[in-house]
């Protein structure tokens, strides 16, 4: 069934035994992996979590039905987390629904589905499964979302302050949530001492303070400049800099560079790019730069770079994951890709 936010975040808190998968997509995925934390939360600390990659069930989609029905090591409760998935898990979450009895829940983190998908498709029909897209927030529902997380992790947020903190993070909710969780660290906040967060803590430690710092990570790393990006990636991992804002300075620098090189890769001159519309979104004193970049990477290879990137910061987000190590690996790969374009 396709359910709605307040119907799936009730399925999950309870992990509801009527429903035994619940697809969990759309463009925002670390709302998405929020909301799988839910059922962990709700099936207690002793869980047994089970992870599966959509990639493993396609060349053995009798895997999913398995792992659902098994018993947990020591007797307890058990769930399984696929992440990343996709429509490659359809016939493994056809098998899966096709089981007599619901076994243990199956939640499928699966990202930006077409409207045609048959896993979407399949999900929205059966009856003991729910389907839930999650969208970037905008205006006060970031807010909103900002004010939640605060509160989550012990932080009290005015209105301008919660809105200052979602902007800076671009809306983005794991983002967002690093931010939160290093400012009650600093606060020594928590649910049961909650602390204020004002903006003398916004200013001296918030993600706009790191604007510039991951700006010169980027520009250095795509323009080829390996011993510049090595030493300032060591010096940002160094104070403690995120890995997740990091992924997201090279996934907004990639996706510009990208929507600008297919106009060039249609027959138009770079200058000519960097004087129409697209062109005149990038700031005055980045443009000369941006054409450098236009004129040292290819369609093709900007796709891989932002593919590459996303599954970089899938690993820095997912529990158990590369976490940190992936991404300064995929940045060092970017920067010695980019020198060979020299």
């Amino acid at each position: 069934m396709k359910a709605n936010q307040r119907q799936v975040e009730q399925a999950l808190d309870r992990a509801d035994p009527a429903i035994r998968f619940y697809l969990l997509h759309g463009p925002d995925e670390s709302a998405s992996r929020a909301l799988a934390k839910r059922i962990a939360k709700a099936l207690g600390a002793d869980a047994e979590k089970v992870e599966l990659a959509g990639g493993t069930l396609k060349g053995d989609p009798a895997l999913l039905a398995d792992e659902a029905a098994a018993i947990a090591l020591f007797g307890g409760p058990r769930y399984v987390v696929i992440d990343p998935a996709g429509d490659e898990i359809l016939d493994a979450v056809d098998a899966l629904l096709a089981l007599p009895q619901a076994g243990n829940p199956v939640v499928a983190v699966a990202g930006a589905l077409r409207k045609d998908s048959k896993l979407l498709k399949l999900a929205t029909a059966a009856d003991t499964a729910m389907a839930f897209a999650s969208y970037v927030p905008e205006g006060r529902d970031a807010d909103r979302v900002a004010v939640a997380l605060g509160r989550d992790h012990g932080l009290q947020l005015r209105p301008d302050i919660a809105r200052r903190l979602a902007a800076a993070a671009g809306n983005d909710r794991a983002v967002l949530e690093q931010e939160i969780i290093k400012f009650a660290t600093f606060l020594d906040a928590a649910p049961d001492r909650p602390r204020e967060l004002d903006d003398d803590a916004l200013d001296a430690l918030g993600a706009d303070a790191e604007e510039g710092d991951l700006s010169r990570l980027v520009d250095t790393t795509l323009a080829g400049d390996m011993a510049a990006a090595d030493a300032e990636l060591s010096r940002l991992l160094g104070i403690g800099t995120d890995a997740i804002p990091i992924v997201r300075a090279f996934q907004r620098q990639l996706l510009l560079l990208a929507q600008l090189r297919a106009e060039v890769a249609e027959g138009q001159s770079i200058d000519a790019v960097m004087a129409g519309p697209a062109g005149r979104a990038v700031f005055w004193k980045e443009k000369d730069k941006v054409a450098r970049l236009l004129s040292r990477w290819s369609p093709e290879g900007l796709a891989t770079a932002l593919a590459r990137m996303a599954e970089a910061g899938r690993q820095a987000m997912r529990s158990g994951g590369a976490g940190g190590i992936a991404v300064e690996a995929e940045i060092l790969a970017l920067a010695r890709a980019a020198q060979r374009m020299r």
